[in-house]
C-alpha cells in the first residue's frame, strides 16, 4: 500500500503511550489479513520494475533516503523519544536517527559485482547475486528507526521490495520514516503495516504468507522460533537476530576507574534494552571490589528521566510487560546477592540503574535475559573457570574481554562462544562489520557484505 496508514474502521485502532508519563501519544491503525495481503501485493507489483534497475540507480535511490533521514532528524528523534522513552541526548533518540544515516549511507555505497569462478579454454562461470523478491521485516520496541534501517536499506539495495511491522509498542517513528522514504521511491516499494497483535498476529501472518520471500526479524529467542516455523512451509529465507545474554570477563591486570565508564555503557546503553548489551559481568576475584566500586561511582552520576528533558541521560522502561520482568528478576536476585546500587523502582516505569554483586550462575538475573537497567556481577578465581561460565548459557550473541593486555585478551576472546567478542568495550557495532549471533541468538548476519548478500539468491551462468 503506497499510504502508510490504512484504517478499517473508526474503532480498528490501538493507541500508541508515552512510556515515561503514560499518556497517550497517538493511534494508528490495527490492521489484519486484508491490509496485509495488500500491502503484500502492492509490494509485489512493484517487485519487477525495482528489481530491474541498475546498480547506480538503486544505490542514488538509497542515497536519497539516506538524505531525507538527515533532513528529518529532530523529528523523528523526537518520535522515538516520546513512544520509547529514551532520552534525546546521551546515547538516546538523536544518537540513534545519527547512527540510522551512517548506516543508511555506507550501506547504499555497497555492491555485489558478479563474480568470475572460471575463465578458460573449458568456459566461463559467473555468479550471480539476484534479488529475493519481498521481503518482510518484523522490528522490536528498543531501536525502531535504527533497526528499521538496518533491514530496510539492504534489502531495497539489492532490488527487493519491502513489507514492514514495527512493534506495537513503537510504531509511530517508523510509520513516519516509511513516509520519508515513500518520497523518494516509486509506489509500492516499501510499504508498512501495523497491528496491536491482540486478536490478529501480523508478524506469524507475515512468517507464513506466500509471497513474502523472505522474512529479518530482531526481537526474542521465543518469538524467533516461531517465526522460523510458521516460515518453514514456504522455505522462506530467514535472518534472525535473537536475544543475547552477552558476558563481561574482566581480568586482574585492568584499572578499575579506567574501565567503569566503558562498562557501565557496555551494560546501560538504552538502559539496557539492547540485544548486545553486556548483562553479566564477571570479574577477577583480586580486583572485584575495586571493579564494583567504581562502577557504581560512576553509575550514580547518569540523570535519570523524562526523554524530553534534555539534561536526562537515560529514561523510563520502555512497557509494562518488560518493567514486571526486570522488577522480578531484581526482587530475587536481591535475596541472592548484594544490592550495590538501585533495587527498588521509580515511579511509572522507571527504575534507576542496578547493580547486585555476589551472585553466581544459575541465579534468575545471570541466567535469563533481563534487557532492562540492571547488571549482574559475579566473582571468579581463574580464567577457565570465567570462560566456562560465560559459555554457560543458550545465547551466543556477543561478549567482552577487559585487560590492559590486548594479546591476552585476544586469546581468552576466541574461545568464548559468541558472534562479536570486544576488548575493553562491549556492544560497539558498526556498519562495515558483520554482526550474528550463534546458539540461539539467531541465524544470520546484518551489515557489510556479508549482511548484503543475504538479500539475494545465487545464481550461477556456465557459458
Amino acid at each position: 500500500m503506497n499510504s502508510s496508514i490504512s484504517n478499517r474502521s473508526a474503532d480498528a485502532s490501538f493507541n500508541v503511550l508515552n512510556p515515561s508519563t503514560g499518556q497517550i501519544i497517538g493511534q494508528t491503525a490495527n490492521m489484519g489479513n486484508e491490509e496485509l495481503n495488500i500491502a503484500v501485493e502492492s509490494a509485489k507489483s512493484a517487485f519487477p520494475h525495482w528489481s530491474s534497475l541498475t546498480d547506480d540507480e538503486l544505490k542514488e535511490k538509497c542515497l536519497a533516503i539516506t538524505k531525507k533521514i538527515e533532513d528529518h532528524s529532530e523529528e523523528l528523534a523526537k518520535l522515538i523519544t516520546l513512544e520509547q522513552g529514551k532520552p534525546l541526548n546521551g546515547l538516546g533518540s538523536r544518537w540513534e536517527v545519527g547512527a540510522a544515516v551512517a548506516w543508511a549511507g555506507y550501506t547504499s555505497n555497497l555492491s555485489i559485482p558478479v563474480k568470475i569462478l572460471q575463465d578458460n579454454t573449458d568456459g566461463k562461470v559467473e555468479l550471480h547475486r539476484k534479488p529475493l523478491g519481498v521481503i518482510g521485516s518484523i522490528t522490536p520496541w528498543n531501536f525502531p528507526i535504527l533497526i528499521a534501517i538496518w533491514h530496510v536499506i539492504p534489502a531495497l539495495r539489492t532490488g527487493n521490495t519491502v513489507v514492514i511491522k514495527p512493534s506495537p509498542n513503537t510504531p509511530l517513528s517508523t510509520i513516519r520514516l516509511i513516509e520519508i522514504m515513500q518520497e523518494v521511491l516509486p509506489p509500492g516499494v516499501i510499504n508498512v503495516v501495523t497491528g496491536d497483535d491482540q486478536e490478529f498476529n501480523l508478524g506469524a501472518a507475515m512468517s507464513a504468507h506466500p509471497d513474502i520471500r523472505k522474512i529479518v526479524f530482531t526481537g526474542s529467542c521465543a518469538t524467533g522460533i516461531k517465526v522460523m516455523k510458521t516460515a518453514a512451509d514456504s522455505m522462506k529465507r530467514l535472518t534472525l537476530e535473537l536475544g543475547g545474554n552477552d558476558a563481561g570477563i574482566v581480568l586482574p591486570d585492568v584499572d578499575p576507574n579506567a574501565i567503569a565508564e566503558g562498562l557501565f555503557w557496555g551494560a546501560f546503553i538504552n538502559n539496557g534494552q539492547t540485544c548486545a548489551a553486556m548483562k553479566r559481568l564477571y570479574v577477577h576475584e583480586s580486583v572485584y571490589d575495586a571493579v564494583c566500586e567504581s562502577l557504581v561511582e560512576f553509575a550514580k552520576k547518569i540523570p535519570v528521566g523524562d526523554g524530553m528533558n534534555e539534561s536526562s541521560i537515560l529514561g523510563p522502561i520502555q512497557n509494562k510487560a518488560q518493567f514486571d520482568k526486570v522488577s522480578r528478576l531484581i526482587s530475587e536476585a536481591k535475596q541472592q546477592g548484594k544490592v550495590l546500587l538501585g533495587g527498588e523502582p521509580g515511579k511509572g516505569l522507571f527504575y534507576p540503574p542496578t547493580i547486585i554483586s555476589d551472585l553466581k550462575n544459575g541465579d534468575s538475573l545471570v541466567d535469563e535475559e533481563q534487557f532492562g537497567p540492571v547488571l549482574p556481577i559475579v566473582k571468579y578465581s581463574n580464567i577457565d573457570e570465567a570462560i566456562r561460565l560465560a559459555n554457560d548459557s543458550p545465547n551466543g550473541l556477543g561478549g567482552s574481554i577487559w585487560s590492559s593486555n590486548i594479546e591476552t585478551a585476544k586469546s581468552i576472546a576466541n574461545q568464548l562462544e559468541c558472534g562479536s567478542v570486544w576488548i575493553n568495550k562491549h556492544g560497539a557495532i558498526q556498519p562495515n562489520a558483520p554482526f550474528g549471533g550463534v546458539k540461539s541468538s539467531g541465524i544470520g548476519v546484518e551489515f557489510s557484505d556479508e549482511g548484503l548478500m543475504e538479500y539475494t539468491d545465487i545464481q550461477v551462468i556456465f557459458s
